[in-house]
């Protein structure tokens, strides 16, 4: 499991010109699901992004506050692509990542679990989506499970 966090102002997500997901202060999480990927990863990385300190509590204070020290919140976008193997010639492989129905359960179960850390929105799995945000710093970072095999 791989997820890109980045530290917003606000981020939203539209689906078919609708928004189907928005949040202000808080992270914007794209998440990929391995096939090896299971409750194990789930429960490391919603523990790590709700606990991880990247906010300022102050200008003296560097990143001393969690997002759920902010009362923020967390769009989850679904991002098979973060699974890709580019070592390889010039078009990537996707292999590595688990099976539209598999990787829908694991990003189910996911966002339920993030859910009950703090406040989570979505975009819709497999769908085109168009996604925006307004960063804070920039500040990303790429988080995966240490057992990961890609």
């Amino acid at each position: 499991m791989k997820a890109v966090i980045q530290r917003v102002h606000s981020a939203s997500v539209c689906v078919e010109g609708f928004v189907v997901g928005q949040i202000q202060k808080g992270l914007l999480v794209y998440l990929g699901v391995a096939e090896q990927d299971g409750p194990e990863q789930i429960s490391w990385l919603t523990d790590k992004i709700a606990n991880l300190r990247i906010f300022d509590a102050s200008l003296t204070e560097k990143t001393s506050k969690s997002v759920q020290d902010i009362a923020g919140a967390v769009l989850v976008i679904s991002q098979f692509t973060l699974l890709a193997d580019t070592r390889k010639g010039r078009r990537p492989s996707f292999s590595g990542a688990a099976r539209p129905d598999r990787a829908k359960g694991l990003y189910e179960d996911f966002v339920v679990e993030l859910g009950r850390l703090v406040p989570v929105e979505t975009g819709v799995f497999a769908a085109d989506m168009q996604v925006e945000s307004v960063n804070d710093g920039p500040f990303t970072l790429l988080l995966e499970h240490p057992m990961a095999a890609i």
